[in-house]
C-alpha cells in the first residue's frame, strides 16, 4: 500500500511543478501593474520606484528565483492592491470554495445513487428511460447558462432567491445548483451502469436464493461492488468543482478562491494570484492521492497492478 501511494506522489508531484512554473509566467501575461496602479500622468521616476519597491525592475530569471525562494519559504509576498499578506488572502478565501464543492458534492452522490440505484433496479423501464434522459441533459447543460438562467429566474423574475453573497441557507441554493447539475447527471450514469452490472452478478443471484429482499441486495451487495467506477468519477468531479467553482464564484459573487483568482487577475495582482493558483494545485494533488488510496482499499487490484 505504502509503496502504492508513494508511486502516486512521485507521479502527481509532475504537474504540480508544471503549476509552480506556469502559474509566474502566465499571471506576467496579465500586463504591467504599472500602468494600473499609477495614474497616467505618473513620471517615469515614480514608474521606476513603484517597480523598484514590489521587484518588477528585475529580470525575469530574477523574479522567477525570488519566487521559488518565497514558496520553499511558504512566502508568497504581498498584495499589491491591499498590502497583506498574499497567502493569508487565499488561505481566508479557500474554506468558502471547499464549503461549496464538500456540500455539492455530498448533495449530488446521495442523489445520484437514489436515483442510479433506482433506474438500474429496472432496467429499461419507463422510470430507467426518465432517469436516463434527465441525467444526459443534466451532464450537458454549460454551468454558466444554468447560472445565469437562474438568476434571471428565481432571482428577478420570480425574487425567490438572492443573485449573490453567503448570507442565509437561500443564498446557497443557485450556487449548488449551478454546480450540482453535471456531477449529478454524470455520476447518476455511472452508478446506473455500475449497478446494473452488479445486479446480474452470479454472486447476487445466490443471495436472492438464499432468500436476501431487495434492499439488502441492492444495499449490501450491489452497491459496494459497484462503488470502485463511482468513487473514482466521484473523485474526478470533486477535482472539477474546485476548478469549476471560479466561474461560479464569480458570477454569485461567493467569496471564495475561484472569485480571488479573477479579482487577482483584473488587478494584475501577481503574489495573490501566485498564491491562489498554487494553493488550488496543492488542495488538487492532496485529494488525487486520497482517492487512489481509498480506490485502492476498495479494489486491490488497483493497488496490486500499480506496484507491478
Amino acid at each position: 500500500m505504502f509503496t502504492f501511494l508513494r508511486r502516486r506522489m512521485y507521479t502527481s508531484l509532475i504537474p504540480l511543478i508544471v503549476v509552480l512554473f506556469g502559474v509566474f509566467f502566465m499571471a506576467r501575461l496579465t500586463g504591467d501593474p504599472t500602468n494600473l496602479y499609477l495614474p497616467v500622468s505618473a513620471t517615469p521616476d515614480q514608474r521606476a520606484e513603484f517597480a523598484a519597491a514590489h521587484g518588477l525592475d528585475k529580470p525575469v530569471w530574477q523574479q522567477m528565483i525570488d519566487y521559488l525562494s518565497g514558496v520553499i519559504h511558504l512566502d508568497f509576498g504581498e498584495s499589491l492592491k491591499t498590502g497583506q499578506e498574499a497567502a493569508g488572502m487565499a488561505l481566508k478565501a479557500f474554506p468558502a470554495t471547499l464549503q461549496l464543492a464538500f456540500v455539492t458534492l455530498l448533495i449530488s452522490i446521495v442523489a445520484a445513487v437514489v436515483i442510479g440505484c433506482w433506474a438500474a433496479y429496472r432496467p429499461n423501464s419507463l422510470a430507467d428511460r426518465f432517469s436516463s434522459l434527465l441525467s444526459m441533459t443534466a451532464a450537458s447543460v454549460p454551468d454558466f447558462w444554468f447560472a445565469i438562467t437562474g438568476i434571471l429566474v428565481f432571482a428577478v423574475m420570480l425574487g425567490w432567491l438572492p443573485t449573490s453573497g453567503t448570507g442565509g441557507v437561500l443564498a446557497w441554493v443557485l450556487p449548488i445548483a449551478t454546480l450540482m447539475i453535471r456531477p449529478l447527471g454524470v455520476l447518476t450514469q455511472v452508478v446506473r451502469g455500475a449497478m446494473v452490472s452488479a445486479l446480474s452478478a452470479p454472486y447476487v443471484k445466490v443471495a436472492r436464493s438464499k432468500g436476501a429482499g431487495d434492499l439488502r441486495v441492492v444495499t449490501h451487495h450491489a452497491l459496494r461492488n459497484a462503488a470502485a467506477p463511482a468513487l473514482t468519477v466521484a473523485g474526478d468531479i470533486a477535482v472539477g468543482l474546485i476548478n469549476g467553482a471560479v466561474v461560479v464564484e464569480a458570477i454569485f459573487g461567493w467569496p471564495g478562491i475561484g472569485k480571488l483568482m479573477i479579482d487577482s487577475i483584473l488587478q494584475r495582482d501577481f503574489a495573490v494570484l501566485q498564491a491562489a493558483v498554487l494553493l488550488t494545485a496543492v488542495s488538487i494533488f492532496i485529494l488525487n492521492i486520497v482517492i487512489d488510496a481509498g480506490l485502492a482499499l476498495l479494489d486491490p487490484r488497483v493497488r496490486d497492478k500499480a506496484t507491478v
